[in-house]
């Protein structure tokens, strides 16, 4: 994974060929019923996967990052849910190299086939660059919290999860609060999730 255009797309074409080869039909009707058959599934568990992508994810980091973005892109078009987390894998090993542009395209992947596993495995890599930029702060959790999407909402509530000490519990309250009376599922349980984090921290707060 080291040219561009073409090649990026042979790679890409490369990968979904072995991910469909190495498909089981009968696990990917399990896999698909335990996500309430949101999704259709090639039926390859974690492990299987990280092996059959481990290379694919590591050259990754040889590429352009508008080649890698498009790459992600192009992936969360496939039907397969596997192809979502490996996208999701990508921007996890090259968040790193990311400027504040490219960053924010991660912000319409969060409501792109959402449901919580790709919702909150999307997060990582979000919180990850917004606390090595700190700068930014600010600016990321306003443009959450200021969505209708509770998707969102929920990624701004559980930004900082794991940040400990470094936690901003200016920005936590206020995601709480703004929050704490929608009857959502999902933001009730990420507000929960948040705080019984930074209580392992902080149990007085």
């Amino acid at each position: 994974m080291t040219g561009r255009g073409a090649s990026m797309s042979d790679h890409l074409s490369s990968l979904l060929a072995r991910l469909q080869q190495a498909a089981d039909p009968e696990l990917a009707r399990q896999m698909a019923a335990y996500m309430k058959n949101r999704f259709v599934f090639f039926g390859i568990k974690k492990p299987e996967r990280e092996v059959l992508t481990k290379e694919f994810i590591k050259s990754s980091r040889q590429i352009p990052v508008s080649d890698l973005l498009a790459m992600v892109y192009k992936l969360y078009d496939q039907a397969e849910r596997e192809c979502h987390y490996i996208a999701i894998s990508l921007l996890e090993r090259n968040y790193g190299r990311f400027t504040y542009k490219d960053f924010q395209m991660m912000y319409p992947l969060i409501d792109r086939e959402a449901w919580w596993d790709s919702v909150d495995a999307l997060r990582k890599p979000m919180s990850l660059w917004v606390k090595e930029q700190r700068q930014y702060l600010d600016e990321v959790m306003h443009r959450l919290l200021a969505a209708d999407s509770f998707w969102q909402r929920r990624v701004a509530i559980t930004l900082q999860l794991l940040w400990k000490e470094q936690t901003d519990t200016a920005w936590l309250e206020r995601a709480i609060l703004q929050n704490r009376h929608d009857e959502e599922f999902f933001i009730q349980k990420a507000i929960g999730w948040a705080l019984r984090d930074y209580s392992k921290t902080n149990p007085d707060w």
